[in-house]
């Protein structure tokens, strides 16, 4: 008999030791409703189950993405859904114009309704928003540049005001880019009484050094000198490209890279629209009649509907004006419905990931009760063992008798 080791009360405490781990695991497990609470429960279900959550959170903001994009399309779609009333509305006084029961006052007085629903249609264009963004002015923005080298191109090209500063670097042979539209060596300009002005001496008609300011008036966009001092210079008149060139929008509607889809909204104002042209040219009054729409300076023409023949054609360019407004819309339907779909898909596949996801991370309560009410009886009884096998070497006391 032994007394300095009880290899009994050893292996029981041992035991004992064990059984309160795995009843402590058992009891974390079954307050978390998590299998796995620490990298050492489970290292690989672990890796598998955090990626998986990264995936089923993309997934659901993915959604939110998408509803946000739907948001955005019907924003677009509500503001085209009154240009539509409008131009049924300019159809309707273009059909009454042609008619020549009207005398030269009536059909002032029509036009003048065809002015200010034209320049209603730009106020839609240039100021709908969402999230501060125009969606219907064709992408157009206010550009500035310096003019530093010789081959220098300023973005846009939708109407607006495109400021730049000619320095001493325009000569012969160099590129100047407005938009769409390109001065170079051989451009012929208005340059007031000087006629067929060409590239190689803009510099010297123009001034060496200022800021000139390119401003789209119909279909003319005229270059002006805009310094505080200086001699004002001669104004240049060249084609300007009209309609912008479009807002685009990108949705990312999917978890990872790549995985997005894009819409574009074409320019919606009467220009892009056919609409209003240079006056005196084409079927357009012969004067500016119709503004922006955010100021009530008249920058465009509107069509002409003073006669039979002008108002007959005006029929024409508004039939053609709506379709393009049908077409626009029938395009945003599309994407609206598309979107509807693909959050349909997302939060299906957030459903099935997040099941996979819980079966490797969430812990079997059930299973789980059963393996904590096993190591709970092992605990109990291991102490009493240990009770017991501390009582063994009290048998040598007997020896002593």
């Amino acid at each position: 008999m032994r007394i300095n080791h009880n290899i009994a009360a050893l292996n029981t405490h041992r035991q004992l030791g064990q059984a309160n781990q795995a009843n402590q695991n058992s009891m974390e497990k079954l307050s978390s409703g998590l299998r796995i609470n620490n990298a050492s429960d489970d290292a690989a279900g672990l890796a598998i189950s955090e990626k998986m959550r990264g995936q089923i959170r993309g997934l659901e903001q993915a959604q939110t993405n998408a509803q946000d994009g739907i948001s955005m399309i019907q924003t677009a779609e509500g503001a085209l859904n009154e240009t539509h009333d409008i131009l049924q509305r300019m159809r309707e006084l273009a059909t009454q114009a042609s008619n020549d029961t009207n005398t030269e006052t009536d059909r002032g007085e029509i036009q003048k309704e065809v002015n200010q629903l034209t320049s209603e249609i730009n106020r839609i264009g240039n100021t709908t928003e969402f999230n501060t963004q125009n969606l219907l002015n064709g992408g157009g923005e206010i550009t500035s540049v310096d003019v530093t080298e010789d081959t220098v191109s300023v973005a846009g090209g939708a109407s607006g005001e495109y400021s730049f500063d000619l320095g001493n670097s325009i000569n012969s042979g160099d590129v100047v880019t407005i938009g769409d539209i390109t001065l170079t060596e051989g451009t012929d300009f208005d340059l007031g009484a000087d006629a067929n002005e060409t590239a190689s001496n803009i510099a010297t008609e123009l001034g060496t050094e200022g800021t000139y300011t390119a401003t789209t008036t119909g279909s003319t966009i005229e270059i002006t000198e805009n310094t505080a001092s200086g001699e004002d210079a001669p104004s240049v008149s060249v084609a300007t490209p009209g309609a912008g060139e479009g807002f685009e929008a990108s949705f990312q509607v999917g978890a990872n890279e790549g995985q997005s889809m894009s819409i574009e909204v074409d320019d919606m104002r009467a220009n892009a629209l056919g609409l209003t042209g240079e006056a005196g040219t084409g079927n357009f009054t012969e004067t500016n009649s119709v503004t922006d729409g955010t100021d009530n300076t008249n920058v465009e023409a509107a069509l002409d509907v003073s006669t039979h023949e002008k108002a007959s054609e005006a029929i024409t360019k508004i039939n053609d004006a709506i379709e393009q407004v049908s077409a626009q819309r029938s395009d945003l339907g599309a994407y609206q419905n598309r979107l509807d779909h693909t959050i349909n898909n997302l939060g299906t596949s957030s459903e099935n990931l997040t099941a996979a996801e819980s079966r490797i991370r969430d812990v079997d309560m059930a299973k789980e009760m059963m393996n904590q009410t096993k190591q709970s009886i092992l605990s109990q009884a291991s102490q009493a063992m240990l009770a017991k096998a501390n009582q063994q070497p009290q048998g040598v006391l007997q020896l002593l008798r």
